[in-house]
Parts: C-alpha cells; sequence; structure tokens
C-alpha cells in the first residue's frame, strides 16, 4: 500500500476531464429533456434521456439567448456541443451550442417549399387582398371554444365596438386541424354568412401552430369571398394561413383590434364632427343673414314701391315748393300791384278833380284844347262829385238870340 501511487480525487477528475475534452470531437446527441430549468443568470441547465439512460447538459447565457422556441420538459430535442467534466461533483455533462427540436428541420423545408410554391402562384398578391370592413356587424371566429384565444377576441371586440360575435368552435392543433378550421370557414361562408372573419389561436411551438400551414387551408382562405383576418400565436409567429389572409394580426387579440374600430374614438370624432359642424353651420346661417340683409336693402332701393314712395315725396314737395313759390310771387305781384295802384291813384286825375279842377270829355275822348270840340255835340265835365253835361250848340244858340 505503501509503495502505489495514490490519486485524489480532483485528480481523478481533473485526469477524466482532459481525456474527455482531447478525445472526444463535438457531437449531436439526442434526446428528451428532463428537469429543464432557465436560471435567473441566463444559462439553461437541462438533461436528456433516453430509454436507457440520461446526460446532463448546460447551455450558457449566450447561446440560450438565441434559441428560437422555448424548451419545455418532454420536448425531442437536437444539441450539438462538447462532452466535458464537472470535477466539483464529477459528473460529465454535454456543454450545448445549439438545440433544436426533433423535426423543426423538416417542418421549416415543408413551410418553405410550400411558401415558394403559392407565393409564385401569386395567393400573397396584395392585389388579392380583400378590404377589411370599416364597421362590421357580424363577425364570425374559427377557433377553439376552450382556448383563452376567444375569451381574449371577445373582450376586446365588446369593449371596442358592438357587433354581432358568431363562434365556430374547431380544432387548433393536431392532424385534423386544418380540416376542421377549413369546415369553419365554409360555414360561415355558405350557411352563416357574416362580415368579417377572425381564423387563430393564441401561443404555442412550431409543431402546435403547424397546421396552420396546410395548403388546402391555405387556398380555402384565398378563395373565401369573406374577409379574413389572421390572429395566431405571438408576434415572432408566422404561418402560411397569415401569408394567404387579407389581413395578419400578430395576436388574437391584435386581429379582435384590427376586426373592429374603437367605439369611444369614434364618438371623440362625432363630437369633433358635431362642433365642426356647428361651427360650420353656425357661419353660414351669419352669411346668409348678411346676403338676406344685403338683399333686403337692395330690394328696397329698386323696389317699385320705394320708387313710387319717392317720387311721391319729389311731388309732394315739388307742390309745397309750388305753393310757397306761387304764394311768394302772389305776395310779391299784390305788393307791386298795390305800389302800381298808389303810383296811379297818385297820377289819376281824379286826384286833380280833389283840387277843383275838371276834366272835359266829348264822345268818351277826354278834350284837351277847343280845336278838338265839336260844337254838335255834347261835353261832358267831369267833377269831383260827378259829371255834367253841356249842349254848345244850345248854348251858343241861347248866347246868339
Amino acid at each position: 500500500m505503501e509503495n502505489q501511487e495514490i490519486f485524489s480525487v480532483s485528480e481523478i477528475n481533473a485526469h477524466l476531464k482532459n481525456i474527455i475534452k482531447s478525445n472526444i470531437p463535438q457531437l449531436f446527441v439526442q434526446g428528451e429533456l428532463t428537469n429543464c430549468t432557465l436560471h435567473r443568470s441566463g444559462h439553461l441547465y437541462f438533461g436528456l434521456k433516453d430509454e436507457k439512460s440520461s446526460l446532463k447538459g448546460v447551455m450558457f447565457k449566450y447561446y440560450a439567448s438565441m434559441l428560437d422556441f422555448v424548451p419545455q420538459n418532454g420536448d425531442e430535442v437536437v444539441c450539438f456541443g462538447k462532452l466535458d467534466l464537472y470535477e466539483a461533483s464529477g459528473n460529465y455533462q454535454i456543454v450545448a451550442s445549439s438545440m433544436e427540436k426533433k423535426g423543426l428541420g423538416e417542418l421549416n423545408k415543408k413551410f418553405e417549399i410550400l411558401k415558394k410554391k403559392l407565393e409564385k402562384e401569386g395567393l400573397f398578391e396584395q392585389i388579392y387582398k380583400k378590404n377589411i370592413p370599416e364597421y362590421p356587424k357580424k363577425i364570425g371566429i374559427v377557433t377553439s371554444a376552450t382556448g383563452a384565444a376567444i375569451q381574449d377576441i371577445r373582450n376586446v371586440l365588446t369593449r371596442r365596438f358592438p357587433c354581432e360575435i358568431y363562434l365556430y368552435p374547431v380544432l387548433v392543433q393536431g392532424e385534423k386541424a386544418p380540416e376542421s378550421i377549413i369546415s369553419g370557414i365554409q360555414y360561415f361562408e355558405e350557411k352563416y354568412p357574416v362580415d368579417l372573419l377572425i381564423v387563430g389561436r393564441g401561443g404555442g411551438s412550431q409543431e402546435d401552430l403547424f397546421c396552420f400551414n396546410s395548403e388546402e387551408l391555405a387556398r380555402t382562405i384565398f378563395a373565401a369571398k369573406t374577409p379574413i383576418i389572421t390572429g395566431i400565436g405571438h408576434e415572432i409567429d408566422y404561418t402560411i394561413a397569415d401569408f394567404v389572409a387579407d389581413l395578419r394580426a400578430p395576436t388574437p387579440s391584435a386581429a379582435a383590434e384590427l376586426a373592429v374600430p374603437d367605439k369611444a374614438k369614434l364618438v371623440e370624432k362625432l363630437m369633433d364632427a358635431k362642433s365642426l359642424i356647428t361651427l360650420n353651420s353656425q357661419a353660414k346661417i351669419t352669411d346668409f343673414k348678411l346676403k338676406i340683409h344685403r338683399l333686403q336693402q337692395n330690394l328696397a332701393t329698386y323696389s317699385p314701391y320705394a320708387k313710387l314712395e319717392n317720387l311721391k315725396t319729389k311731388i309732394e314737395t315739388s307742390q309745397l315748393m309750388m305753393k310757397h313759390l306761387l304764394a311768394t310771387k302772389i305776395s310779391q305781384n299784390t305788393q307791386k300791384i298795390k305800389v302800381a295802384i298808389s303810383k296811379l291813384e297818385e297820377l289819376s286825375p281824379l286826384k286833380t278833380l280833389d283840387r277843383g279842377y275838371a276834366i272835359i270829355r266829348q264822345e268818351q275822348k277826354t278834350i284837351r284844347t277847343t280845336k278838338q270840340i265839336n260844337t254838335n255835340k255834347p261835353l261832358e265835365i267831369i267833377l269831383k262829385d260827378g259829371s255834367i253835361y253841356l249842349d254848345i250848340k244850345a248854348i251858343n244858340e241861347l248866347k246868339n238870340s
């Protein structure tokens, strides 16, 4: 015993670690995940098992953050990495740099082949997308009756916009799911028409969602006359159904939001529109009132009644002026006549009679000289208080006798 070389546990583990790392290259290992734990440090700890054995494994934070799925106990996976020995416990493990679900490569290959085929046929072209109705009254939902998706869709639709909701329960996972979903779409197409269809389900693994990559389902969605919105899985999940649908939403809840408007925003828009209409109406009314006022003024100005009233006023004014002028003229003429009468009276021979003179007339003619006297005719002698007539011939005869 004294001559035997004795090794410590650490030395044995270190030696085995060196042998493993030096002699076993990086490799692929397939198995079922067990004891899968994502540590708060970001490292993923797990176990792999088959019918006979198990193997511990670890995937450090950098590589774990690049996984395109969430590892779950029971998943059949293929890990790529290098075997190592953890000296503290003496357990060997695989330090994985990648992990894929078994069969995902085949699923991706099928997905890409079908996608290219349908894309080449034009099933994804925007020109074939039907318009989503702005205010749908009836919405058909094709999804599972027991999943969270239907509750999310109902909650969103009820909250956002009043409409009738009809559910056609279908399988959303497994081999029979495409046929079930197709039946739901055809039911609403042929037996119970609606304004809009929502097809979808909640999140899941790629295998869970692969039923939405059915070619027959894609062609059914493309041929449907009813607009279809898909809401399948999460935002990072894309299926063939999403590409061929009229509108793709990242989740079932988002599909419901895209399907209907927000009634609160509609009410707000209506109130804004009402205010705008009221302002415009008031402005129009004010404008019309001003126009009516101007027309009334023009009517009053150019109306024949107004012209007649104006002429009447002018005539009345002219009459008053004529009366005034006539009265003035009469007054002036009266005054002139009075002055003339006064002058005539002063020049009148009757005034001379007052002073003792007489006027001699013969045959209505005033006699100014004796030569004018016809002795055969009587003379009229006009005095102040009357006239007397003299027969000149009789006087002469009397004078001669």
